[in-house]
């Protein structure tokens, strides 16, 4: 967790709405739902508690390999991503991470299968926390994470938003 002098931002379209991609110099750090001046302070203060500080530099060709990604996922084009990724979190968020990236398009768990999943089969709550401070939904998939009876449960962007990346991806019925 080095701090940095420039963080790279963008924004896209999105079938969700508006996405603010903000990269370091190693890596995708955090995708925030919504566009970058309504969420600015609140994003610059998430990123703070994570380490990470520098001014907002907009940048599409950084963040344009991402951005192709996020599109042709949201084409049905692409079901995994490969772009480098600095995720700042505690071991335990970064192990309940790991397992999100194991859990395959189309594919959901129970947040119960993911605590088992990890070796800490109490964890169940934990595992929610761990979701929720997910800094970049989608590429780290957490919106495959559902309630143990298949309930759509928790989501930082909104059940709404968990419900249509599910339904893309043909975990459930489409929604109208």
């Amino acid at each position: 967790m080095a701090t940095q002098s420039r963080l790279f931002v963008n924004e896209m379209d999105s079938p969700l709405g508006t996405l603010t991609i903000v990269a370091t110099n190693r890596g995708v750090c955090h995708i925030h739902f919504g566009e970058l001046n309504t969420c600015t302070a609140a994003l610059k203060a998430r990123l703070r508690k994570q380490g990470i500080t520098g001014e907002f530099v907009q940048c599409e060709d950084t963040l344009k390999t991402v951005c192709e990604q996020l599109q042709d996922y949201f084409n049905g084009d692409r079901v995994d991503f490969d772009v480098p990724l600095d995720l700042a979190g505690t071991p335990f968020q970064q192990k309940v991470w790991g397992a999100l990236k194991e859990i395959q398009y189309g594919e959901t768990r129970s947040y119960k299968q993911v605590a088992e999943l990890i070796g800490a089969p109490k964890a169940v709550r934990a595992i929610g926390g761990a979701n929720n401070q997910n800094p970049v939904p989608i590429i780290v998939p957490c919106h495959r994470v559902i309630g143990s009876n298949g309930a759509m449960v928790g989501y930082g962007g909104g059940l709404d938003k968990k419900e249509l990346l599910l339904s893309l991806e043909g975990a459930i019925e489409k929604i109208s």
